[in-house]
C-alpha cells in the first residue's frame, strides 16, 4: 500500500470504535506530556508511539524512561526520536549521543528504528547556518552512524517546506531512510523528492490523545514487520 488515503475517510470507519483500522494510529510525545495514562491511550486505539529521547548533545528528556516503560508495558510498538541541532556538533556525534540515551534498536518486534527529527530551528537560522550541501552531509553522517550501530537506517521526520529549503529537496535519502512527514491536514500533500510514499504521517499536532497524532501507512502486520526489520 503506497499512498495514504484522505484522513477523513481513513478515520471515519472507526470513529468511536476501538477496532483497529487499516492505517494504525500512533502518537509522538516528549517531556511536554510527562504523565500519560497509557491504558487510556491503548483503549483509544493507539498502536504505536515515538518518544523524544534526546536533543543535540546536551539534552536527555527526563520523561523518556518512564514514557518508554509505560508504553512497553501497555503493549505499544515504540521507538525513540532525536531532535537535531546541526549547528552544534556533527551528525555522528549526535547519533552516538542518541544511541547512548535510548535511541537504540533491537529486533524484538516491538522497537521501531530511531527517528531523526530534523526541522525548523527553534532558536536561530532556519537551516542552522548550513548550506544545502552541508546539511545533506550532516544528515548522512547521522544516518550512516546509526546504521553502523544498529543495522537500521533511521526514520527521517521533517516537513516538505523545511526539507526543500534546507536540503534543496534532496532525493539522496529516499532509498534507505523511511519518511515520517509532518503535514497537518486532512489530505496528505506533496512529499520530498525521491520518496514515493511516506511510512508515517503526522497529520495533527493535537487530538484526543497526548502529543501529536500520526498514522502508519499500512496495516498492523506491516508495522510489526517494520519494527522487526524484516
Amino acid at each position: 500500500m503506497k499512498y495514504l488515503a484522505s484522513l477523513v475517510s481513513v478515520l471515519a470507519v472507526t470513529e468511536g470504535s476501538p477496532v483497529k483500522h487499516a492505517y494504525p494510529q500512533g502518537i509522538d510525545v516528549s517531556d511536554y506530556q510527562p504523565n500519560i495514562d497509557w491504558t487510556t491511550v491503548v483503549n483509544n486505539g493507539i498502536v504505536f508511539v515515538y518518544i523524544k529521547a534526546t536533543e543535540g548533545t546536551s539534552y536527555i528528556s527526563p520523561s523518556f524512561s518512564s514514557q518508554y516503560t509505560g508504553a512497553t508495558n501497555a503493549g505499544l510498538i515504540r521507538g525513540g526520536y532525536h531532535f537535531a541541532h546541526p549547528d552544534k556538533s556533527s551528525g555522528a556525534t549526535q547519533a552516538n549521543y542518541f544511541l547512548a540515551h535510548g535511541g537504540g534498536w533491537s529486533a524484538d518486534g516491538i522497537t521501531l528504528p530511531g527517528a531523526l527529527d530534523i526541522e525548523y530551528n527553534p532558536n536561530g537560522a532556519e537551516c542552522y547556518g548550513l548550506t544545502a550541501s552541508e546539511m545533506i552531509t550532516w544528515i548522512k553522517d547521522f544516518s550512516n552512524t546509526y546504521h553502523a550501530a544498529t543495522s537500521r537506517y533511521p526514520v527521517i521526520y521533517t516537513t516538505m517546506d523545511w526539507w526543500s529549503t534546507c536540503t534543496g529537496n534532496s532525493a539522496s535519502f529516499a532509498s534507505d531512510n523511511p519518511l515520517w512527514i509532518a503535514d497537518w491536514s486532512s489530505t496528505l500533500g506533496t512529499l520530498p523528492a525521491g520518496w514515493a510514499y511516506t511510512s508515517f504521517w503526522q497529520y495533527a499536532d493535537s487530538g484526543p490523545n497526548p502529543g501529536d497524532a500520526d498514522l502508519w501507512n499500512g496495516d498492523v502486520s506491516g508495522l510489526q514487520r517494520m519494527a522487526l526489520g524484516s
